[in-house]
């Protein structure tokens, strides 16, 4: 359990202390946990992680995500603050996603989910064929 200062979850101006504990079914961290564990919203954040990206270039990096989908999970990362959304008036004109300061702290995290992952894709593989085959 990890104590936090904050807004209290309805928004209200003043500030009270709570106790996070993700395993309450009242805690609000079980819904921050969800937006950046969804799978657009990771990509998005590991994407964002190599550099800043408009739009476009992040939806052809994480390929796969619709328009829809993308813009949803920036949405939602943005305000939940992991992500920093500016609209650049060049022509023409582009918004720009990028990290804030939590969101680079964060990344490395979900990186390293990623690359743990990854690394045990043979035996997640094996275990997939075993319990396949065992029905």
């Amino acid at each position: 359990m990890v104590e936090h200062s904050g807004a209290p979850a309805g928004g209200r101006d003043d500030v009270e202390s709570f106790a996070a504990d993700v395993f309450s079914r009242a805690c609000t961290s079980r819904e921050a946990l969800e937006h950046v564990t969804g799978k657009w919203s990771l990509l998005a954040l590991s994407a964002l992680q190599e550099a800043p990206h408009r739009f476009g270039e992040l939806r052809r990096r994480v390929d796969g995500v619709s328009e829809k989908m993308l813009s949803q999970s920036l949405q939602t990362l943005e305000r939940d603050g992991w992500v920093h959304r500016e609209v650049r008036s060049s022509i023409p004109p582009h918004v720009e996603y990028r990290l804030t300061p939590a969101g680079a702290e964060l990344a490395p995290k979900l990186l390293a989910l990623i690359g743990f992952v990854e690394d045990r894709l043979p035996e997640v593989h094996a275990a997939r064929d075993r319990h396949d085959a065992s029905r």
